[in-house]
């Protein structure tokens, strides 16, 4: 129904702007990524499992505020 479709919209917009981001990122500051890419060879597995963990804790707490008091 309408509220699949809506859910659906949602997921694809995220995904889209994902997407946007990741491209903004590659294409100004490749030099950066790089780097950054070389430090996380170097880094603990369990420190980025936890920064991970951490970026979907806000990620979802992100969806809750814009779906519980902006998108009524």
């Amino acid at each position: 129904g309408s509220s699949a479709c809506s859910m659906m919209n949602s997921l694809l917009l995220a995904l889209g702007l994902v997407f946007v981001i990741e491209g903004l990122l590659y294409a100004l500051l490749p030099g950066q990524l790089k780097a950054m890419m070389k430090t996380m060879e170097t880094m603990p597995d369990e420190a980025l499992r936890t920064g991970g963990i951490c970026a979907i804790g806000l990620g979802v707490f992100l969806v809750w505020i814009v779906r519980i008091f902006i998108v009524e």
